[in-house]
């Protein structure tokens, strides 16, 4: 492990975790997968994650580059919503919503490294009761593993009060390697049927629609640029995708949720998880000209996001898989980001 600064009076460190495929560096600000480097197909290794070379960037920036957010992660509608019948208020950061859980968020705390070996490391933080109006203690940890060729990514959570509990990784891939621009070319293919729609301000609006004749419809491969840009009132609202896709069903422990391959690296991930729902973002908002890792310049839409995950705003809406935890109860949730080259 590495010094990557100080926060708060407090070392942050570098975990760097290796196999001979992939490795991969943790910071214990955030949780964040800093890098990620996977062999292209020459063999090539290629380091697909957008990220910061200074922690005063992360602290800085509300990108989430890499972090796991929550510890709901996402929106909530009005920073408000039911837990047993009573209405907890939540800190808004955006546009009168709760994003990523305000300052309750995951991605802006320090964790406590409390297992480390060559290929993995679990990071523990526990969020006190009431902080940013979200219930606690919640005691949250994430392990980071190299299997092979994938990395998989583990939550487990238990709190000591009735809470909610969707976190997730905020991770920003670039498969041709983090600084090389505009994901436009990448071709996506996403199992998922049906999306939940949003309102001006990128709030569910409680529906499920099917995708199925609209610039939706990711169920066959497709550029990602093909229909960003389209007429449509979803895609206008929010920029390009920035939607939850609803998962299809299925047998398997962890359901394939998306592929994703880059044709001038030859890199394809695929991505495998227990979660009933991704949020597929393309990166609409990240500001131009922004420095990254190693001199790269980073702007809109230079990274995708599949942030495997509970639907947004479920708290507010029933016929929305719920997010509850109760006290006492584990929570646990796994998903697979498997790369080769083609």
């Amino acid at each position: 492990m590495e010094i990557f600064g100080e926060y708060d009076g407090k070392k942050v460190e570098t975990i760097r975790l290796k196999n001979d495929r992939l490795t991969a560096e943790v910071l214990s600000y955030g949780a964040t997968l800093r890098a990620l480097w996977v062999p292209d197909r020459d063999g090539k290794p290629l380091d697909v994650v957008l990220g910061f070379d200074k922690l005063e960037d992360y602290v800085n920036h509300d990108s989430c580059f890499g972090a796991i957010v929550g510890p709901v992660a996402n929106r909530i509608g009005g920073a408000s919503c039911l837990l047993n019948g009573k209405r907890l208020e939540l800190t808004p950061n955006d546009r009168g919503n709760c994003l990523h859980s305000g300052v309750a968020g995951l991605d802006r705390k320090l964790w406590e490294t409390v297992a480390v070996s060559d290929e993995a490391v679990t990071l523990q933080y526990t969020h006190p009761d009431g902080l940013g109006g979200i219930p606690g203690d919640l005691r949250l940890e994430v392990t980071y593993r190299l299997e092979g060729s994938g990395l998989l990514v583990a939550y487990r959570a238990v709190s000591k009060r009735d809470t909610l509990c969707n976190p997730t990784n905020h991770s920003y891939f670039n498969l041709d390697g983090h600084g090389s621009g505009s994901v436009l070319r990448h071709q996506i293919c996403l199992h998922a049927q049906s999306f939940t729609p949003t309102d001006d301000k990128s709030i569910p609006t409680g529906t499920i629609r099917a995708v199925s004749g609209s610039a939706m419809d990711l169920t066959r491969p497709a550029r990602i640029g093909d229909h960003i840009d389209d007429a449509n009132e979803q895609l206008r609202l929010a920029g390009g995708y920035d939607h939850n896709y609803v998962i299809t069903a299925g047998e398997e422990a962890l359901r394939p949720a998306a592929e994703v391959w880059a044709s001038r690296s030859g890199v394809k991930l695929t991505v495998r998880t227990d979660c009933p729902g991704v949020q597929f973002y393309t990166g609409n908002y990240i500001p131009a000209g922004l420095s990254g890792k190693g001199g790269a310049v980073y702007g809109p839409r230079h990274g995708f996001c599949l942030e495997t995950q509970g639907f947004p705003d479920a708290p507010n809406h029933q016929s929305f898989p719920p997010v509850t935890l109760r006290a006492g109860q584990t929570w646990t949730s796994r998903t697979l980001f498997q790369f080769s080259a083609e």
